[in-house]
């Protein structure tokens, strides 16, 4: 079970779950709780979800996965940056921690970066976290100029949730240096990519045939192979079906060569140059 110890000394799987697009209909949900409880059994305890998805539907269905086996799930939620003030931010919190029905989330990210300063969210955050509703605190889609902002913060930041995938490589170049730098493990969203196009490179199917694999299965361990983070990537697909999360779970399996890297660094090159940090 591959793992990834944070800097508190936490450890949590290094292969997790997904939920943005969950919530979205009725319909799913039945699926949608059956899958995120089968990726629990398989070992997948991480649980990301966020206020925005489904405007706090994707959290009522991880609610309803975890009730019951709260213990069992290391679970991560995030806020909407224009509710990232000093006193919006409690009260997002609070919603989000009655959609998931639970008392205390094991880390609370700031989604994006909008308007409301950095210092103002790192206070909320902090004070959230006195008061025992939040374990601790993280960003998503920050780049090396946002960390460095943050200041002394910095340390008792968590993590940093960004785009990583083979299509999407800028973050190599100097954030997850930067990361790496402070012990700050890095978390991967749309690790296999979005529509499918990644999925269907045909370098990625040619190292995923000779594995004996599937390209979703190569992409998400290209994810957890990153030389250049320490004390590592956590990568966080999503799945809606059984198959899939039996899939996403096998990834963790597979161990790239460096020919198999080298092959796909050939087809997706490595960033040579500082680029924005994208985002979805």
């Amino acid at each position: 079970m591959r793992s990834i110890t944070l800097a508190d000394g936490t450890s949590v799987a290094a292969l997790g779950q997904g939920t943005w697009h969950m919530g979205e209909r009725a319909a799913n949900r039945k699926a949608e709780v059956t899958a995120l409880r089968a990726g629990l059994d398989l070992g997948l305890t991480l649980i990301d979800t966020a206020e925005m998805y489904a405007e706090g539907g994707a959290e009522e269905v991880v609610g309803e996965a975890i009730a019951g086996r709260r213990e069992e799930v290391f679970l991560v939620s995030k806020v909407y940056p224009h509710n990232a003030s000093r006193r919006a931010l409690p009260q997002a919190c609070e919603r989000s921690l009655k959609r998931l029905g639970v008392e205390c989330l094991d880390l609370y990210l700031l989604h994006w970066r909008g308007s409301v300063p950095l210092a103002d969210t790192v206070e909320a955050m902090e004070r959230m976290r006195a008061a025992g509703k939040i374990a601790r605190w993280g960003v998503s889609n920050l780049d090396v100029e946002d960390l460095e902002e943050l200041g002394p913060a910095l340390a008792d930041c968590a993590t940093n949730q960004v785009l990583l995938n083979l299509e999407h490589r800028g973050a190599e170049f100097d954030l997850l240096p930067f990361c790496a730098a402070r012990r700050m493990p890095v978390m991967a969203y749309s690790p296999v990519g979005q529509g499918g196009d990644l999925l269907r490179h045909p370098a990625l199917a040619a190292v995923a045939r000779a594995r004996g694999a599937t390209p979703a299965q190569i992409a998400l361990a290209w994810t957890l192979s990153r030389p250049l983070a320490r004390p590592g990537v956590i990568s966080i697909p999503k799945a809606t079906t059984l198959a899939h999360v039996k899939e996403n779970a096998a990834a963790r399996d597979i161990s790239l060569t460096a020919e198999e890297q080298a092959a796909l660094d050939a087809a997706f090159p490595p960033p040579r140059r500082k680029r924005p940090l994208a985002m979805l």
